[in-house]
């Protein structure tokens, strides 16, 4: 088991690297100098010269990488050529905002998409799961954008118990921005839970029709409890990997839904940054994304390790 997981974080950090790697190289290879942008075309030769010598654009790429990665590590992203201030300083009150989203969202979303899995696998092609199916097919074919609109229109404007868009700053108390947090919530939600509900619900018909099933009944034991401690693990073995993979997905769905209520999230940043030509910000939106998917697997990997004694053991398949 220690040999399994140091192996599992050996490759987490490899792959964040490669990640670090692969976006700091793409950031270099884009057309256009960064001083120009920020000074514009109307600078003089020597502005813009004075500013590459400012952001140390002269030096070697690989020394300018390699510090780079060493200032990330200790959360030190360098300046902004745009605000002149530290990229952590900007990022992390962002971060934050969107964090209330996102663990809010994964709080909703797992369990919900479990207890409506379980739900639609034991009562397979009968009223429950007939509903179940029905809901999470449109769960699955509407944008998380456009569940977002919907709900703005439902909850906002028809019936205004929530705020549309968010009006406060980045900075704001987490207080002040919690109602603002319900209806991206509920729109990321629906359609995450979707896809749960899905893998569920094969898990729990694959697992209730084993052997070991059929012989815990047959001891007399009852429905709850075999669903509880017999099926229920083993069918959340294949569903780790849809959870994680979700879980990851909401980085880039968050962005899509921050945009939507105009919520200060990393959502908000990046567009930002992206008109602004802020290379350094989005560098270190990009090694976060990097670091929140690869953490993803990892807590789904090591998550299956504590459901399935197998791989405990040393015995099973590994990946």
């Amino acid at each position: 088991m220690l040999l399994y997981t140091c192996r599992r974080l050996a490759s987490a950090v490899l792959t964040v690297l490669l990640s670090a790697v692969l976006v700091f190289a793409a950031v270099q290879l884009l057309p256009g100098d960064v001083a120009t942008q920020v000074l514009g075309q109307d600078a003089t030769p020597e502005a813009v010269a004075a500013l590459r010598d400012q952001m140390d654009l002269n030096r070697p790429a690989v020394v300018r990488f390699l510090e780079w990665i060493a200032g990330a590590a200790r959360g030190d992203f360098g300046l902004s050529p745009v605000s002149g201030e530290p990229v952590a300083d900007t990022l992390w009150p962002h971060l934050r905002n969107t964090m209330l989203i996102a663990v809010s969202t994964v709080a909703v979303a797992v369990t919900a998409s479990v207890v409506l899995g379980v739900v639609a696998g034991l009562y397979r092609d009968r009223w429950p799961d007939t509903i179940i199916s029905t809901l999470t097919l449109i769960g699955m074919s509407v944008p998380e954008f456009v569940m977002a609109t919907l709900l703005v229109l439902l909850l906002s404007i028809t019936v205004p118990v929530l705020p549309a868009v968010v009006l406060d700053e980045a900075t704001a108390p987490v207080a002040d921005l919690l109602p603002a947090v319900v209806l991206p919530t509920i729109a990321l939600s629906v359609v995450m839970t979707a896809y749960i509900v899905r893998m569920t619900r094969t898990s729990v018909i694959d697992v209730m029709a084993g052997e070991f099933v059929t012989t815990a009944r047959l001891k007399g034991i009852s429905t709850p409890r075999v669903v509880v401690r017999h099926a229920l693990p083993s069918a959340l073995l294949p569903t780790l990997n849809v959870i994680a993979m979700n879980v990851a997905w909401l980085v880039g769905g968050v962005a899509v839904v921050e945009n939507v209520f105009n919520y200060p999230g990393i959502g908000q940043l990046m567009l930002e940054s992206v008109h602004n030509r802020d290379l350094p910000v989005l560098q270190a939106i990009a090694v976060i994304s990097a670091l929140v998917y690869v953490l993803c697997n990892l807590a789904a990997d090591l998550g299956a390790m504590a459901l399935n004694p197998r791989l405990r053991t040393g015995g099973g398949s590994r990946r």
